[in-house]
């Protein structure tokens, strides 16, 4: 999952990138790895800046947005998925053949490896990064340059999306592009899992004008004043060139109307409308549905001893207070988020990621001491820190904890662009829900049920019927060909043993371990994983120069 955006004015001479670097922020929350901003402007040149990090990270000064003019640009905020955290995988990515390309992807392609093989055997493309979207950019680039013409029309990249994109790629994908000198591009895959959304605003430079945007989500144009929201629909494609109205195709059929539901469940901001679904309403709707599975597996007399209804910052917020409302049970913020912790340094092993829990959240020990707790998250994925909240409450002499999730139980991978995790590392895998609330130390684990889960969401859009839930039910929207599912562990195996390493590293040279401790918390991790040995085991092995003391600069 990943934030995308595109924008194009009206003025010839307007900076798209100050729209991009305030919609930017706004979507952060759909990935802070990476971010990038790629501009164009009337001389047909790109401009660039990406690398590793949040938004104010990557653009730290003024002058930065000034380095990149014109009037049209894209912007990308990275969740990593496929390949690496890399820095050569932030995006935009570019190719200069043809015409010049620059690309922008959220979501996930399930064919990979096949479309790797035909762009080096048969288009003879070079791709250089583990990215599944740079192979989506050069699937793209390698049709459109069939045509050898010296300059493309509109029908040309419609014809190039239908051929080069939805009749070879599988999986969800919205996708934002830009070339050199014509315009932007936006489209969505044909099942329509990942979402996409048009706005427009009068231009205040040109009379008449209109400036247009695509975002992730609606809050993006809302904030910047960008009004008539059209989302793109399954399979549709929107082009829009310099000074003119976006014209809209429907390049493949529409297979399916099925958005990810983990965008009403987690990722999407609350004040955001995708696919004509409020996600506010929607997880209000959830909390209803959630209170009544509560009641029916706690039982009316159980109920009446919960004192507080708890949630877990800050996602289930407006779950937790429609169902404490349902119930009649007072709701209370009794955990406080630390809001500014960012980027926070987790070591490698569980001890840490427990530590992490606790550098982020705090609880007030008066609410819970001597009392019985209903806690309410979004979902429960590993466990580790459902486990540790848990923990929290007891230490804080909680007499019960209750633990219910707005999501039903994960046991399957994710495949369209959220990496939950390795299946074996999900906590409902093989498990059932009284070894859960073992597990992580509850009296009792509640669990929302599929049919009211999708339910809360089609209730508010009846036009959307369907929803890609295979992260739960483990039946997939598209075909998946035998082996992806092995392909995939081993490729988020080998990123999380990266991760770990890379961790490793950064706590040898900044004093937090010893090079001795970190290669056993490897070793251990990647026995664990079954992904092999690690490859940090001395400082000759990591290569890392001047170990000296950076305070004050010996080496």
């Amino acid at each position: 999952m990943c934030g995308i955006t595109a924008v194009i004015l009206a003025d010839p001479y307007g900076s798209a990138v100050e729209d991009i670097h305030n919609a930017l922020p706004i979507l952060q929350h759909r990935g802070q790895d990476a971010c990038g901003i790629a501009t164009c402007g009337v001389g047909g040149k790109f401009y660039t800046r990406k690398g590793n990090g949040l938004c104010s990270e990557v653009f730290k000064t003024q002058q930065q947005l000034l380095d990149l003019p014109g009037n049209m640009g894209i912007g990308h905020l990275r969740y990593p998925t496929a390949g690496s955290s890399a820095n050569a995988e932030a995006q935009p990515f570019y190719v200069n053949s043809p015409y010049g390309i620059c690309f922008a992807h959220n979501g996930n392609i399930i064919n990979a490896p096949v479309l790797r093989r035909y762009l080096d055997h048969e288009a003879h493309r070079h791709v250089n990064t583990d990215s599944d979207s740079e192979l989506l950019l050069n699937m793209f680039a390698s049709t459109l340059q069939e045509t050898g013409k010296f300059r493309v029309n509109e029908e040309d990249l419609f014809t190039a999306l239908r051929k080069g994109i939805y009749e070879r790629c599988e999986g969800g994908y919205a996708c934002v592009a830009m070339l050199a000198g014509f315009g932007i591009i936006g489209f969505r895959d044909p099942h329509g899992i990942r979402p996409l959304v048009l706005g427009e605003r009068k231009s205040s430079a040109v009379p008449g004008g209109t400036d247009y945007m695509f975002s992730s989500e609606s809050v993006a144009l809302d904030q910047l004043a960008f009004t008539n929201h059209i989302t793109i629909a399954p399979g549709e494609a929107v082009i829009i060139t310099k000074g003119n109205k976006p014209i809209f195709r429907q390049v493949h059929k529409q297979l399916n109307y099925a958005p990810d539901i983990f965008e009403y469940v987690y990722f999407a901001r609350p004040d955001s409308i995708m696919d004509g679904i409020s996600v506010y309403r929607a997880r209000q709707n959830m909390g209803l549905s959630l209170a009544d599975t509560v009641l029916q597996k706690l039982g009316p007399e159980v109920v009446k001893t919960i004192d507080l209804v708890i949630p877990i910052p800050s996602t289930s917020e407006v779950s937790a207070l429609s169902l404490a409302q349902k119930l009649g049970i007072p709701y209370c913020q009794a955990f406080v988020k630390n809001r500014y912790v960012g980027r926070t340094f987790i070591m490698p092993g569980q001890r840490e990621r427990q530590k992490s829990v606790r550098r982020k959240l705090n609880a007030m020990k008066e609410e819970f001491k001597d009392r019985n707790v209903l806690l309410v998250d979004d979902s429960i994925v590993r466990g580790t820190t459902s486990r540790e909240i848990v923990h929290m409450a007891r230490e804080a002499q909680a007499k019960k904890v209750y633990f219910a999730s707005c999501a039903p139980p994960i046991r399957n991978a994710h495949i369209y662009g959220i990496d939950l995790a390795d299946t074996r590392e999900l906590v409902a895998f093989g498990r059932t829900e009284e070894e859960i609330a073992e597990h992580i130390g509850a009296d009792a684990v509640i669990y929302e049920k599929l049919p009211d889960l999708v339910s809360a969401c089609s209730s508010i859009n009846p036009n959307i019927k369907e929803f890609e839930v295979g992260v739960f039910s483990g039946q997939y929207i598209t075909p998946v060909a035998e082996g992806y599912f092995k392909h995939l562990e081993d490729v988020r195996g080998e990123n999380s043993r990266k991760k770990r390493e890379e961790a490793a590293i950064t706590a040898v040279v900044g004093g937090i371990a010893s090079e001795g401790d970190v290669a056993q918390v490897l070793e251990r991790a990647a026995a664990a994983n079954g992904h092999g040995e690690s490859k940090v085991q001395s400082r000759m092995d990591i290569s890392i120069h001047n170990f000296g003391d950076y305070t004050n600069g010996s080496e």
